[in-house]
């Protein structure tokens, strides 16, 4: 048996396998998505049963008190409405070798918030009112391995945090575990390799965001390799620069710098989000049928009637956040004397668990509400002549929560004399430093990870 990490980085390298042919997975998720009934429309809050308008409390619940509600918040002169669901759930992969090579355990799963339906997620996504059966559904299949995930190998074990813009201070619990013994295989559910599903997110909206977080968070950095061990490895990489950003960085060096300019930020913030009552909101109309504001901003929130087969629970309503237009991730790679390094920006956010995380070099909404910056514009230079970007896709975000949301995920590479001078806010890392920071909880945001997600060897 292999070390994991080193058999979850052959994995990384392996873009077909003999346990699910990668031709066949696109075909596996049409037929999924061609007999599995789904029916989503919206409707009003007086048809969205057991939802209601709290007036006492100013929010928006169900009756069950469960689940998630919608709240106003403010902070400064931001006003919006934002999601409060306190409860952490489970993103979690099951992996397993197979004729010595990795594959992880994925589902095709329908949320109701999906553009396309059915997409590749995590051996479990669920919230805790889920595999708690509080709405009186099935348990989701593959739970006991999570509930008892000390009967095996933990790979991760992370609490990390979701949309901050639009969750209040949500975390996921983002596990991977590895099992030796055999798994019953439902239709719902493939072996892939780390390959396949690194290739499969070159298909528009295919892998969810959940799929994409959860691979975020293995450990590379914690591989020690043997001089034999990075020779072969070393091999099987078409990128070598990347490779020695995961294996041979600088952690030491930057980690220090980084926390100095966060710890900092953290302990003179004055901003304070504060939650306050929907009626509240300054500049917003609730509505029957939406809380939408009155100027331009990035989202509004609506109410949907839902039928999906094959789900815990098939029929149901919710209030559903939908974006208003097609936002921007970018991550700036940098060639630095044969080592692949990243520019990363600190961020605030509304919702943020902590004040701030580390974000992409671009983070920006269709409805832009942010100034623009030397690398924003050096960015979408790049972008807009179409030069160095070797990833460009369209990809969905949390379909439980989210209407349609599809977002602009685009990595470019540029040699390091053609950047700006950086701001004080941004940093230029490699891999291995940004690998060892999200093994902290709530360092690394959730479009920075999920841009690390798409790098391909």
């Amino acid at each position: 048996m292999k070390n994991t990490l080193l058999s979850i980085s052959y994995s990384w390298t392996k873009k077909d396998s003999d346990i699910t042919k990668t031709k066949d997975i696109l075909e596996w998720i049409l037929e999924r998505n061609k007999n599995t009934y789904v029916n989503i429309k919206k409707t009003n809050l007086e048809n969205c049963k057991p939802w209601f308008l709290d007036k006492d409390k100013g929010i928006i619940r169900n009756q069950n008190n469960s689940f998630f509600s919608i709240s106003g918040a403010k902070n400064q002169d931001t006003y919006q409405p934002i999601i409060l669901q306190e409860e952490i759930g489970y993103l979690g992969i099951i992996i397993k070798e197979f004729n010595d090579v990795m594959h992880f355990l994925m589902q095709a799963k329908i949320e109701p918030g999906n553009i396309n339906c059915v997409q590749v997620s995590p051996t479990i996504q669920a919230t805790k009112s889920n595999f708690t059966q509080k709405h009186g559904g099935k348990k989701p299949p593959y739970l006991d391995y999570f509930l008892n995930a000390k009967n095996y190998e933990i790979v991760v074990d992370q609490i990390q945090s979701e949309q901050s813009a639009r969750f209040y201070k949500k975390r996921n619990r983002n596990i991977i575990i590895r099992v030796e013994e055999d798994i019953p295989l439902l239709p719902n559910f493939k072996w892939l390799t780390l390959g396949q599903i690194k290739e499969l997110m070159r298909e528009d909206n295919l892998v969810n965001m959940d799929t994409r977080t959860v691979l975020s968070c293995i450990p590379f950095s914690k591989l020690k390799l043997t001089e034999k061990e990075a020779k072969d490895l070393k091999k099987e990489f078409n990128d070598k620069q990347l490779f020695n950003s995961i294996f041979q960085g600088e952690t030491d060096f930057k980690l220090p710098n980084i926390y100095q300019y966060i710890n900092n930020i953290k302990m003179f913030n004055e901003e304070e989000t504060k939650l306050i009552s929907l009626k509240k909101l300054k500049n917003w109309d609730i509505k029957d049928n939406e809380i939408v504001c009155k100027n331009p901003y990035p989202f509004k929130v609506i109410y949907c009637d839902i039928s999906i087969e094959g789900r815990e629970v098939k029929d149901w309503c919710q209030p559903l956040v939908e974006a208003n237009g097609i936002a921007t991730f970018g991550l700036i790679m940098v060639e630095d004397e044969n080592i692949l390094k990243f520019l990363v920006k600190a961020k605030k956010e509304i919702g943020s668990f902590d004040t701030l995380e580390l974000g992409p070099s671009v983070q920006q909404e269709f409805v832009n509400r942010e100034p623009n910056d030397c690398i924003n514009e050096f960015f979408w230079k790049k972008v807009n002549n179409n030069e160095n970007i070797i990833f460009n896709h369209l990809l969905s975000e949390e379909g439980g929560r989210f209407y349609h949301e599809q977002n602009r995920n685009i990595l470019i590479k540029v040699k390091k004399g053609e950047l700006p001078k950086l701001p004080e806010n941004y940093f230029l890392v490699d891999f291995k430093t940004l690998n060892e920071l999200v093994q902290i909880n709530n360092t690394l945001n959730i479009q920075l990870r999920n841009l690390l997600s798409l790098l391909e060897v």
